[in-house]
């Protein structure tokens, strides 16, 4: 069977599974087991002197056997039969892209606030990680919103991206990096100095295609509106955000959206400052969200097509 081949129908495969059942509950996943895997070493090293230290060899031991092992796991199976191999690939691609489960979560997150505040604040904190106890109507559904927005390329687009450059070792490490980012890249008294290298590798592994997703997301739209001025108020707009990255896509939706995201929010108890995007304080509705939805789409089509090219050619 041709290389490319191999490539691009575990590709095709991965991401109609992922389009038809996004991430069904009753099947194990390995992001499940890489939680878990990151819990037992934070509980077990994250104390005394060296956090920092301890915390850079987790990190960088973890992705390394993540990558070694779908390595290994693919030079193992290509002797064999390259029909093993294909559908190997297959399933670490969905296991890899989130976004219809992404999407529908988000949904559920509007159709719950439909129904009271109470049920969107609890369906919202299933996929921020802000204290949502307090939250404001508005707060909920701009958090969903910027939450599409951010994982659009968490979750699709930086897959894809490492996918086309590494295969599917590099797209299985790169949510390794996104998961220990997720559990310990953030800046409280107990994670500063032990995840501090999660969240710098998470930064640098998102550099390009946070951008890239913001792209992606905004050229469809300005081609259809022959309004290129989106550009500029994601350049102005995405580095305002506390990340180097999630700005961009982010700032992307608030443009197309015409509304405002960021603001102060609390995580684990202590409230974080975040600048603004976006200049348009207006009521955000279940309308906004079916848009911002059409809007991840579209751009998740774009790099499919890009990555097709990529083995194609």
């Amino acid at each position: 069977m041709d290389s490319w081949i191999i490539a691009i129908l575990p590709l095709l495969i991965g991401w109609l599974l992922d389009l038809l059942l996004g991430d069904p509950q009753w099947l194990p996943h390995p992001v499940v087991w890489f939680g878990k895997a990151i819990a037992v070493c934070e509980h077990k090293l994250n104390r005394g002197n060296h956090r920092k230290t301890k915390g850079a060899f987790v990190a960088i031991l973890l992705i390394a056997l993540v990558f070694a092992l779908t390595w290994l796991v693919r030079y193992w199976l290509l002797p064999l039969s390259s029909y093993l191999l294909l559908l190997f690939d297959a399933v670490i691609i969905f296991y890899c892209l989130a976004g219809t489960t992404l999407i529908r979560e988000v949904r559920e997150v509007f159709y719950a606030l439909d129904r009271s505040l109470e049920e969107g604040r609890q369906q919202v904190a299933r996929i921020v990680g802000r204290d949502t106890s307090e939250l404001s109507a508005q707060e909920v559904r701009t958090a969903a919103l910027e939450t599409l927005a951010e994982n659009l390329s968490d979750g699709v687009i930086a897959p894809l991206f490492w996918f086309a450059l590494l295969g599917t070792p590099g797209m299985l490490a790169y949510k390794m990096v996104n998961t220990l980012d997720s559990m310990i890249g953030y800046k409280t008294e107990r994670y500063k100095d032990f995840g501090c290298w999660a969240a710098h590798i998470d930064d640098v592994a998102n550099y390009l295609p946070a951008r890239l997703t913001a792209l992606l997301m905004i050229l469809p739209h300005a081609l259809f509106t022959f309004n290129f001025s989106l550009l500029t108020f994601v350049w102005k707009n995405g580095p305002r955000h506390a990340s180097p990255n999630s700005g961009y896509p982010e700032a992307a939706l608030a443009g197309i959206l015409n509304c405002r995201f960021g603001g102060p929010h609390y995580y684990f108890g202590q409230l974080f400052d975040k600048p603004y995007i976006g200049e348009n304080e207006r009521p955000l509705t279940t309308a906004d969200m079916k848009k911002a939805v059409r809007v991840n789409r579209v751009a998740e089509i774009w790099m499919l097509l890009l990555v097709l090219l990529r083995f194609i050619w």
